[in-house]
């Protein structure tokens, strides 16, 4: 497995520079990292006693990765996790907090476990997650993926405002299905035929 460095980097990667989209609910970002998670977890780059935009525009990619190790990996746990799910869950958590954690709550669940959906990795979630990888080892990672997927077009149903984000104008698959899709094995990728039926409901 690549090194929790590499992960982190890997995301810095994927997320890109300064953004400030307006169909964002976590507003501006660099980096993947939101004002709001770098005057929890980050510094007063500026020194003017304030963390704000302009702290922010001057986060480097070393000090994401190190906000995301610490805080995206290490903090919920996700090291205590089968290592053939963590690389997807982590960079689930970066995108979409604990709800990476409830959709592998879920799939547990469905997977015949019995866990709280909590969205907090605890002993019950770890244990459950080790049985179930135990029982499809060829199959977990896959599993996770695929519900990973899911969960994002479920949620662009109910947001028409976040559908860019799974359906690209010219309608073939967004950035969210896309990285999902990164972490599934090739021969349980959507076709082009299948994603566009998936939202073919969409306006």
């Amino acid at each position: 497995m690549k090194s929790v460095q590499d992960l982190a980097n890997e995301i810095v990667a994927r997320e890109g520079g300064y953004v400030d989209d307006p169909d964002d609910p976590g507003g501006a970002t660099k980096y993947g990292v939101t004002l709001a998670t770098l005057r929890r977890f980050g510094a007063d780059k500026s020194g003017d006693g304030k963390v704000t935009e302009q702290d922010l525009r001057g986060l480097t990619r070393a000090e994401a990765a190190q906000i995301y190790i610490r805080h995206y990996y290490y903090g919920p746990k996700l090291d205590a996790l089968p290592e053939a799910v963590r690389a997807s869950v982590f960079d689930m958590y970066v995108n979409a907090g604990s709800n990476a954690v409830i959709v592998l709550q879920r799939l547990l669940n469905r997977m015949g476990e019995s866990v709280t959906v909590d969205g907090a990795i605890g002993p019950e979630t770890i244990a459950a997650a080790t049985r179930a990888h135990g029982a499809a080892p060829d199959h977990f990672a896959d599993a996770y993926g695929i519900a990973r997927r899911n969960y994002y077009y479920a949620l662009a149903d109910a947001r028409p405002a976040s559908r860019k984000y799974a359906r690209t104008r010219a309608g073939g698959k967004g950035g969210w299905i896309r990285r999902a899709e990164e972490f599934i094995s090739p021969r349980y990728h959507l076709s082009e035929a299948q994603h566009r039926a998936r939202v073919s409901k969409w306006v």
